[in-house]
């Protein structure tokens, strides 16, 4: 029999906590963020009826749709693909949280429109730990001088990093990667300026969220494997 999404939620559920035990950390240290964007409002039903209300979507569009569908005030919805400037002004009411500040040049929109709205944003600056040309972010030794430069913007609240391990990075890889960013949020902590403070670190997909949660991971992004 297939399984259902309550099942695999509860499975993903216990594969946390145990990587969370063996970090010497509890289950609720650790966010899950069930990814959507594959999935339609069956789907998205069976999630919260599972007890899943952190929901992540890729595109603004997409993300737009799915809140005025479910406007459940409890649902928590998480940007974490790439955000157009022109898409900005609308989906920042709707973000719970934006893990994808990943260039220089979308600080300024992002907070002239959080002003505009009388918003602060909390977000998470992405840092591209693989080197893969294709993923967007930050290379991280950009980040010690970027945080002097977020100071002067308060309507922006960074709550810590995101990354992604690299499209050919076998586990052990992966691991080096998380812990390279765990490193580094570690070591930048100590000079944030008061609108960042780095608490977060959003790394782990279905295929090594384990891992990243042993490296440290306060946020996983999740999708197949719970749709399986």
């Amino acid at each position: 029999m297939p399984r259902t999404i309550a099942e695999n939620v509860a499975e993903v559920r216990a594969k946390i906590a145990a990587a969370a035990a063996r970090s010497g950390r509890r289950a609720e240290d650790v966010t899950l963020v069930a990814v959507s964007k594959y999935v339609g409002q069956r789907e998205i039903e069976e999630l919260l009826a599972a007890g899943c209300h952190d929901l992540g979507e890729s595109r603004p569009q997409t993300l737009w749709e799915k809140a005025a569908q479910f406007p459940d005030p409890a649902i928590r919805w998480h940007l974490i693909g790439h955000l157009q400037t022109n898409k900005i002004d609308r989906t920042l009411p709707l973000t719970y949280l934006v893990h994808s500040l990943d260039r220089e040049s979308l600080i300024q929109p992002l907070h002239q429109s959080a002003q505009k709205q009388s918003l602060v944003v909390p977000c998470l600056l992405e840092v591209n730990i693989s080197g893969d040309a294709t993923k967007h972010g930050f290379q991280a030794d950009a980040i010690e001088q970027l945080l002097e430069k977020l100071a002067a913007f308060p309507n922006l609240e960074v709550r810590g990093l995101m990354g992604m391990s690299g499209l050919d990075s076998d586990p052990d890889q992966a691991r080096r990667e998380f812990a390279s960013l765990r490193t580094l949020r570690d070591r930048l902590q100590k000079i944030c300026p008061p609108n960042v403070q780095l608490s977060e670190l959003s790394m782990g997909m279905s295929g090594d969220y384990e891992i990243a949660i042993e490296e440290g991971a306060t946020l996983v992004r999740v999708g197949s494997a719970l749709f399986e």
